[in-house]
């Protein structure tokens, strides 16, 4: 996931793969919370690994629920009967982010069971209206306070004495009622808390139009799987049947998230055109895995919106793929009422549409992690579309080539937002785009950008290069890592590359000699490297230690003179540029390798600085060294480099000089952040 403030987007030209998703958000915490109150123990396959999930698990944990890893599967242990009397002692507070699917289930399930808690979110949790599913609770009889603003959270929710108790049962042989026109959920979270206190049948009657239904249809399948066959009229009336009690299935799937498969949808209607290999009459397509055809969630609906809007669109009961149909996409006025979440998706797409868009019943979007028309709205705008909005449909017109912006995407702490907007990357245009907070994605789908990124391909003059080059101990491989992890890009340690590959060569039994000069260019050009601050994996494995020998020196220096094995460390060094940017240190990295990056930084210090520099980290690794003989060899290396006829260390003309004798490592890292602020637009 990419923690960082702002991540800079180039331009996307094209795109093509294969995805698989993380696990249905939905399911998940409806997964989660029912498993909690059904006997017995439920293993979880698929589940999703987010922040709401993350909160769920700890509300349960916090309920007693036991919790136990196996694999990648979670095992869940039903909470025992002792969690009422165990609160009457110590109130329950529970932390619930900005996860409604945590939220308005729990506030449900522990006030039925008459458990003292206090429920709380983030600022945001605290303005997403509750007050329907409250007041339907207190028609049963539950004892619930508000403890902000009345009709939102935070709340606290209080045990029932005997005589308490008696009216609540006796309520609950009356309908209840509750509105079905805000969210969804409210009824969701009725459906999956009453069972517990089904001693008889309970009925619960929808008020006014009941939004969102596929998400009920979800609901209603998983009680099933749990053992509650629910009657349903319709979508105005639902009956509990008496004696309920939740039964764990054993084991059960999370199928992927629909919700998610949007963007990758429209990611192939948008750039998935063309052919990979002419010769072989090979087209572009992004393939989704996990989610298809069979799918229970109502999300899933949008295969055919993206249709409708000329997107190419196969599936099957597990998968679903996708390439550009008609272009421009063509316009729509479409009801959303049932795909709310994935209907954002389609406002994108409308940017590229041939005319302008409505997307209508969409009031929902006010009341989710922000009011998503006024946020939708605001961002399109910026990009420089034409919109208009009312309180519960909006209207967004095409960019027309030439008239994209640059813009700062702002995503108000909503992932949905972060997801959709990247999209915008891939405009006619050709200019980049930043999303701001990225990490917002972690509410549902922590790896999205890393998701998107291996599917997308730029011209390699579009992704940004920041190179820093310098003499030996001057702090390159340091300074070059800190700034790859604050812009979120790869990271390149030329430096190793030698070492590296003779490592590579002679565990695959391929010796160091020129008569091996093809098998040895073949073996670099295909080697699977990553670098990890000061650690280097080779086809996964961390190799830093077994390199950094006198003797990796020693075959550094062998293989180095091959021709052919030089040429395919060019190659090998060129393929580090990918999405979303490169950082790359080194000898040579501006003037040789990158000769277009879009800032060059030559980094220096005086021969003796370094060879200080240099004592010290060989005396905290046990290495015996004298100051004097390690400043004579960075002398006599410097000369060395500086005057050598193949690629001789000398800056680049337009590099930036930074002298980092007197600097700490946050200082110069700081400086170099600030140079590429004016740079990082041009690309």
């Amino acid at each position: 996931m990419y923690n960082l403030p702002n991540l800079d987007i180039p331009f996307i030209d094209t795109a093509n793969g294969t995805v698989q998703l993380p696990g249905s958000k939905s399911i998940s915490n409806r997964v989660l919370l029912l498993a909690a109150l059904s006997e017995g123990t439920t293993k979880v396959q698929g589940l999703l690994d987010s922040d709401d999930t993350q909160v769920m698990l700890e509300a349960l944990k916090q309920m007693g629920c036991a919790l136990e890893r196996e694999g990648q599967d979670l095992l869940i242990t039903g909470i025992d009967e002792s969690l009422v009397q165990r609160s009457l002692l110590s109130p329950l507070d529970l932390f619930l982010g900005n996860a409604g699917t945590a939220m308005r289930p729990l506030t449900a399930a522990l006030a039925v069971m008459g458990v003292s808690a206090k429920v709380h979110g983030v600022p945001r949790m605290h303005e997403r209206p509750i007050g329907d599913l409250v007041e339907a609770l207190i028609q049963m009889g539950c004892s619930i306070d508000y403890l902000g603003v009345k009709g939102y959270p935070p709340l606290r929710l209080n045990a029932r004495n005997e005589q308490q108790q008696k009216a609540f049962e006796l309520n609950l042989k009356n309908p209840i009622s509750v509105r079905g026109d805000v969210s969804s959920q409210f009824l969701t979270a009725l459906l999956m808390s009453l069972p517990i206190a089904a001693k008889e049948d309970i009925c619960i009657e929808v008020v006014g139009e009941l939004i969102s239904k596929p998400y009920i249809d979800i609901t209603l399948k998983m009680l099933e799987q749990f053992g509650i066959p629910v009657l349903k009229d319709g979508f105005k009336r639902f009956v509990i049947p008496q004696n309920s009690a939740y039964r764990s299935p054993v084991k059960i799937d999370v199928e992927a998230d629909a919700s998610s498969a949007s963007y990758f949808i429209a990611l192939g209607a948008l750039g998935a055109y063309g052919a990979i290999d002419l010769s072989a009459n090979t087209s572009r397509f992004v393939r989704i895995e996990g989610v298809g055809a069979n799918s229970i969630q109502g999300d899933i609906a949008f295969t055919k919106a993206a249709q409708a809007m000329g997107a190419q669109v196969e599936s099957g009961a597990n998968w679903i793929q996708t390439r550009r149909g008609a272009w421009p996409l063509k316009a729509i006025d479409m009801d959303c009422n049932q795909i709310p979440d994935a209907a954002m998706t389609l406002a994108v797409m409308a940017l590229f549409a041939d005319g302008p868009s409505t997307l209508r019943n969409i009031g929902s979007w006010r009341v989710k992690e922000t009011d998503r028309i006024h946020a939708v709205a605001t961002e399109c705008r910026k990009l420089g579309a034409e919109v208009l909005e009312g309180p519960d449909w909006i209207t967004i017109s095409p960019i027309k080539p030439g008239s994209w912006r640059k813009a700062s995407i702002h995503t108000y702490d909503d992932h949905r937002m972060a997801m959709c907007f990247s999209l915008t990357a891939l405009n006619p245009d050709r200019i980049g785009v930043t999303i701001e907070d990225p990490k917002c994605v972690g509410k549902t789908f922590p790896e999205y950008f890393e998701a998107l990124f291996t599917l997308c391909k730029s011209p390699s003059a579009q992704i940004p290069v920041l190179c820093v080059d310098g003499p030996s101990a001057s702090g390159k491989g340091t300074l070059s890592s800190q700034l790859a992890e604050q812009l979120g890009y790869h990271y390149l340690d030329s430096g190793a590359l030698y070492r590296v590959s003779a490592y590579a060569a002679l565990q695959a039994g391929i010796a160091l000699e020129m008569v091996n000069e093809a098998q040895l260019s073949t073996l670099v050009r295909n080697l699977e490297l990553e670098f990890r601050g000061e650690h280097i994996l080779l086809s996964g494995v961390d190799v830093s230690e077994a390199i950094r020998t006198e003797e990796g020196g020693i075959n550094a220096s062998k293989i180095s003179v091959i021709p052919g094995v030089r040429s395919a460390l060019v190659e090998l060094q060129h393929s580090f540029r990918k999405l979303p940017g490169l950082v790359a240190d080194g000898r040579d990295m501006g003037t040789v390798i990158f000769p277009d990056a879009t800032l060059k930084v030559f980094l220096t210090a005086g021969a003796m600085e370094r060879a200080k520099r240099r004592h010290k980290q060989l005396i905290s690794k046990g290495i015996q060294a004298k100051i004097e003989d390690l400043f004579a060899d960075l002398e006599a290396r410097d000369l060395r480099d500086s005057t050598r006829s193949v690629a001789p260390l000398t800056p680049a003309t337009e590099a930036r000089h930074l002298d980092n004798s007197s600097l700490s490592i946050e200082d110069s890292v700081k400086l170099v952040m600030s140079w590429w602020q004016d740079r990082r637009w041009n690309y």
